[in-house]
């Protein structure tokens, strides 16, 4: 070929090749005009994400002011935007007189239940003293820690726990521990001064955590923050932790054989119990469980109900850091399930939790036991009752 022949087809092929640049650029100028013709960058008139806006119940209100100030890219946005100049009221981990400002916050606050009233006064308070505790109970890493939720007056209960279900034990080299959760029972809700009789108790059996609080049932979600805070300081190589109410029946032997069944994987973020899912709030002021709709709405988190639940002792410290990313709510095992909620986790149901109980034909027959891990409730004789039948070497099932 000659040189001028390799001259023309080199020419040829820039020529196509400022043909084809010179399309891609129009097609490229067509695609980005709209439907009047006009072309140009489209630069968006607002913020193609904007956060929601601002609840109008008091509890959700709260909590989403903590949101944002855990979560560094809203904390962010808020601040350019002014919409939370200053950090929310993180006080609750020092300060422990009433808060007035909820009087004007919370809509219709004077005619809100005085129970309600009480918790919204203090909701910002968890720097309560221990006034009992037992700093020993822990020496030896245990392999289940029991922790049972219980008043000052239920000493019957109490010790129906010790002498059944509740045992300290030590099998091969897993132990077992127990204690109880105590606050302060005062006068002015009409208990009798049992001080002694717990003093006496407590130098006696060593088991008794209790706490400079007032013991309520909208302040159960408080002992379960100071319990939590009590296993990541003074417990905190506890492998496993069932935490239950001090009516319930437990089947320990069976955890035990559970636990010992686990893998490594599955024990890590254990937490198990009778799961209850897509519940709400009680409107109906009459109901113990009465949630005003001033104070919450939505929908619950998944959530174990709070007769019992078993998880990990890893899971528990991760609880505890939890905590403080979310306020206080006046239902304690709803609570928790927030907590477990933050930490992107779901709790597991299990068919042997039975927090509402087993049919009435069966709660004579002892082998209607032997597979739960929980029932509720039970008396104290009849704790006692049913661990002496489950124990007996002629029992056959």
């Amino acid at each position: 070929m000659s040189v001028g022949r390799r001259r023309v087809k080199l020419l040829g092929i820039l020529m196509m090749a400022n043909v084809f640049i010179y399309l891609i650029v129009e097609v490229s100028k067509n695609s980005s005009q709209d439907k009047n013709g006009k072309g140009g960058v489209i630069i968006p008139k607002e913020k193609f994400w904007k956060p929601p806006s601002t609840p109008r119940a008091y509890w959700n209100r709260e909590q989403e002011k903590l949101n944002r100030w855990y979560n560094p890219i809203l904390n962010r946005v808020a601040n350019q935007t002014g919409e939370l100049a200053t950090s929310p009221n993180t006080s609750h981990l020092s300060y422990c007189e009433p808060d007035s400002t909820v009087m004007t916050a919370v809509t219709d606050f004077n005619n809100l239940p005085d129970r309600f009233k009480d918790f919204l006064l203090y909701l910002r308070c968890r720097n309560y003293s221990l006034l009992i505790d037992q700093p020993k109970k822990c020496a030896k890493k245990p392999f289940l820690l029991l922790a049972i939720k219980s008043l000052i007056p239920h000493f019957a209960r109490r010790q129906a726990i010790r002498e059944s279900w509740g045992r300290e034990t030590n099998v091969g080299n897993q132990t077992v521990v127990r204690v109880f959760l105590l606050g302060k029972t005062p006068p002015e809700d009409n208990h009798p001064d049992l001080s002694d009789m717990l003093k006496f108790e407590s130098d006696k059996h060593q088991d008794i955590l209790m706490w400079n609080y007032r013991d309520t049932f909208f302040n159960l979600s408080l002992k379960e923050v100071l319990f939590l805070r009590w296993v990541s300081t003074s417990c905190p190589d506890a492998e496993f932790v069932f935490k239950g109410d001090d009516d319930v029946f437990v089947n320990t032997h069976h955890i035990l054989n559970y636990l010992n069944s686990l893998s490594k994987s599955k024990a890590k973020d254990l937490f198990i119990g009778d799961v209850i899912h897509n519940a709400g709030p009680h409107r109906d002021k009459k109901l113990k469980y009465y949630i005003p709709e001033v104070f919450y709405t939505g929908v619950y988190p998944p959530y174990a109900g709070g007769g019992g639940f078993l998880y990990s002792g890893p899971l528990a410290l991760r609880l505890y850091s939890a905590t403080s990313r979310v306020h206080l709510y006046p239902i304690d095992d709803v609570y928790t399930g927030m907590c477990l909620q933050k930490l992107g986790l779901v709790p597991e149901k299990h068919k042997g939790f039975r927090t509402f109980d087993i049919e009435e034909k069966n709660k004579k027959n002892i082998c209607s036991y032997i597979d739960l891990m929980l029932v509720h409730s039970r008396k104290p004789q009849e704790m006692i009752d049913i661990w002496s039948q489950l124990q007996s070497p002629n029992l056959k099932c």
